[in-house]
């Protein structure tokens, strides 16, 4: 697989903070270490996929769909017509989906770290909860910071690789409050990577074997309650 060697610069090496050291002697690590070893993997997995070209468009699991304010109930109706019609909503649906790899080239770097200095309170609960159940730990631990932090990315984005489309709605729809679409395909695209990062997760979980991580396939492997 060809991954986009810009695009992933940023998470690779942030990624390389969580490298965390192979060891032999299993019974000495930690079920802490176990826990940011699959939130690592998985987020790393992920954003592999989300950050090639069309990472987004192509990914049933992270495609973002076209605000509604820019083909809903909100427009005018001498520009309903226009924005309804299948090729703009194709530009459209190709144009925040290109911005939430904008997007996602932010986010990689800041989930990285973020899994480096979590903290854990009960790893054992993690280890044993539901597929997904790391996920939704560093989804709470990132709260509202990663659509801040994607915001300024995916508004430059929307404007940056068809301008002529946004310059054409903005000019043809009226109500259409720019800043708006913008935090709308920004929370859109959180959620996208929490998904991706989950179904990642939930992989893993269904099959540590395939991860070559003796620490993973010891403690996912096993199905047992620590």
């Amino acid at each position: 697989m060809i991954y986009h060697r810009r695009s992933l610069l940023g998470f690779g090496a942030a990624a390389g903070l969580l490298a965390l050291p192979g060891c032999s002697s299993l019974p000495a690590l930690s079920l802490t270490e176990a826990v940011k070893r699959l939130l690592s993997l998985s987020s790393q997995n992920a954003f592999a996929e989300l950050l090639q070209p069309n990472g987004f468009f192509d990914n049933q699991v992270a495609r973002i769909a076209v605000p509604d304010s820019l083909g809903g109930s909100r427009v005018t109706s001498i520009a309903t017509a226009l924005l309804r019609s299948r090729s703009i909503q194709d530009r459209l649906l190709k144009q925040v989906n290109r911005a939430a790899e904008k997007g996602a080239e932010l986010a990689a770097p800041i989930v990285a770290e973020t899994i480096r200095n979590m903290s854990i309170a009960d790893a054992a609960a993690i280890i044993n909860g539901g597929p997904r159940a790391a996920t939704k730990l560093l989804q709470g631990q990132l709260g509202d910071s990663l659509v801040e932090r994607m915001l300024p990315g995916i508004g430059n984005g929307l404007r940056l690789f068809d301008n002529d489309i946004i310059n054409l709605v903005l000019s043809q729809a009226t109500n259409i409050d720019f800043a708006s679409v913008s935090r709308d395909v920004t929370s859109k695209v959180s959620d996208a990577i929490y998904r991706s990062i989950g179904a990642q997760e939930e992989s893993i979980r269904a099959n540590p074997q395939a991860t070559n991580d003796p620490l993973l396939i010891a403690i996912l492997g096993v199905g047992q309650a620590f």
